[in-house]
């Protein structure tokens, strides 16, 4: 049975404003880690268009042939092959990275799956490294449109344990793990994209 090439309409869509926003922080050349990269599509087109960089996409073990179909196609030689990560497991497959970027994942996990990324990007970022967030996000608790709200119930339906984070939370956790919180980018479709740098300091372990 022929396999078909996964492939997100949201994707097509935010992928150029979010290269805009990572255009501003990685601007080193090296590893940068993707967690959760889903269709691929994202991992694609960043490493196309940031060739000084490395860019290894990761997912959960069931959508990696997919990730690999995208980027077998794409023939990038600065795209690495995908790899299983649950960032929850430990020790994480890499172990080290210049920057870390992670697309519409924290609404999705529980709040320990939350906090086990950014303590996990937090152990393998270089210090200065950025780790950059895209998604939807609450601000003092409230939510930033009427269709986030509605999201968020849709999703807290489904699971108690997901739903939108509140940006002051994801600062609170971010300082616990040596990150601080350098960036809050508007972003179209009442989505945002926060940027973390690492300070010097040891991420919870």
């Amino acid at each position: 049975m022929q396999r078909v090439k996964p492939w997100s309409q949201a994707c097509e869509n935010n992928r150029e404003p979010i290269l805009r926003v990572l255009r501003d922080y990685f601007t080193t050349p090296g590893t940068i880690i993707e967690i959760g990269s889903g269709t691929g599509q994202h991992a694609v087109y960043f490493a196309q268009h940031l060739p000084h960089l490395y860019w290894q996409p990761t997912d959960r073990q069931e959508n990696l042939p997919g990730i690999a179909m995208w980027a077998e196609e794409a023939d990038a030689a600065n795209l690495l092959s995908p790899v299983c990560l649950d960032v929850t497991v430990q020790p994480w497959p890499v172990s080290r990275a210049a920057g870390v970027f992670a697309a519409n994942t924290a609404h999705i996990m529980g709040w320990a799956g939350v906090e086990a990324m950014f303590a996990g990007a937090a152990r393998i970022l270089d210090e200065g490294g950025r780790f950059c967030l895209y998604g939807p996000s609450m601000i003092g608790g409230l939510h930033t449109s009427d269709s986030n709200a509605r999201f968020d119930a849709m999703l807290r339906a489904r699971d108690p344990a997901s739903g939108i984070r509140d940006v002051d939370a994801l600062q609170e956790l971010g300082e616990h793990c040596s990150l601080r919180l350098i960036d809050d980018r508007p972003m179209p479709a009442n989505n945002r994209t926060l940027v973390w740098e690492k300070r010097p300091g040891n991420a919870p372990f």
